[in-house]
């Protein structure tokens, strides 16, 4: 059996006609012909029914037309699993937290300079939870996202390492009020709590806040109206006025201040201080990604 064989049958089908199969087929007539019958030979029926003035095929040939097909299909895909996997070894992937991809990511690559510049660089930003599991999966050699010792985190550090970068802080803001100041501020009182936009507790950033700031939570009085996983939702409700929300100072960074629609709702003493850290696994990767990680240590 030759591939090629299934090839000029499918040809055949699509034209019912010998001269222009071949022709398609960039051969020559006769042995377009030839290949066909050592098709039927291997498959010992005939698989053209050439009795009548215009082709058919037979009901062997439709048989065979479909596993024609359903090789090609096959084969195909193949070709883009190849494609795939040479394009994976030759691409740094990272995980990344959706707070740090909008702001700290682009600028973080960009100053490593013009190695970064040749090297193929695909991100994907989720939520903590879903970058844990994208980096247990293996579809990720690396994972950019705030960390904080007294947080854990589902990436054991006998299977995983990591690199500071940076030094961040998740900070309590809230929207203006008419004079400048914070519309909502902390720590409130049990009469009048203090409206709370908050991350999800299971998320990245609220296992964080939570770790840190659970011994202190009696001190505070506070009414939870929204919860979300994502930083950029809660900065922008907090900008809206709907309430405090402890966001990174890097996210809030370019709202604060006397033109920006933010403003701390508290003093430092509430702000929790984290790291900023690119974590890969232990067992080596692709080349590109080893040597995207030794760009790292420099």
């Amino acid at each position: 059996m030759e591939i090629v064989w299934l090839a000029d049958l499918q040809a055949l089908a699509e034209t019912l006609n010998f001269s222009r199969a071949a022709e398609n087929r960039n051969v020559t007539q006769p042995a377009f012909g030839r290949r066909i019958r050592a098709l039927e030979e291997w498959c010992g029926l005939e698989l053209i029914d050439r009795s009548t003035h215009r082709l058919k095929l037979t009901a062997a040939g439709e048989i065979v037309l479909d596993a024609a097909n359903d090789v090609a299909n096959r084969l195909e895909r193949v070709r883009q699993d190849l494609d795939r996997t040479r394009a994976d070894s030759s691409t740094v992937t990272f995980a990344a937290t959706h707070a740090l991809s909008f702001v700290f990511f682009p600028r973080w690559i960009q100053g490593l300079g013009h190695v970064t510049s040749t090297m193929p660089i695909r991100l994907l930003s989720d939520n903590m939870n879903e970058c844990e599991k994208i980096m247990l999966g293996g579809r990720a050699q690396f994972l950019l996202c705030h960390y904080h010792e007294n947080s854990k985190i589902r990436l054991d550090a006998a299977d995983f390492k990591h690199v500071e970068l940076s030094t961040d802080r998740l900070i309590p803001v809230s929207g203006k009020d008419e004079k400048g100041g914070a519309r909502h501020r902390l720590p409130g009182t049990q009469e009048a709590p203090v409206a709370e936009i908050a991350f999800e507790e299971k998320s990245g950033m609220g296992r964080i806040l939570a770790s840190n700031l659970s011994s202190r939570l009696g001190e505070l009085h506070l009414n939870t109206v929204f919860t979300s996983h994502l930083a950029m939702v809660l900065k922008a409700l907090a900008v809206d006025g709907k309430g405090v929300a402890w966001i990174p100072e890097s996210l809030a960074a370019d709202e604060l201040g006397p033109k920006g629609r933010l403003t701390k709702a508290a003093s430092d003493e509430w702000a929790v201080s984290v790291k900023i850290v690119l974590i890969r696994p232990r067992t080596r990767m692709t080349a590109f990604a080893e040597a995207f990680w030794e760009l790292v240590q420099k």
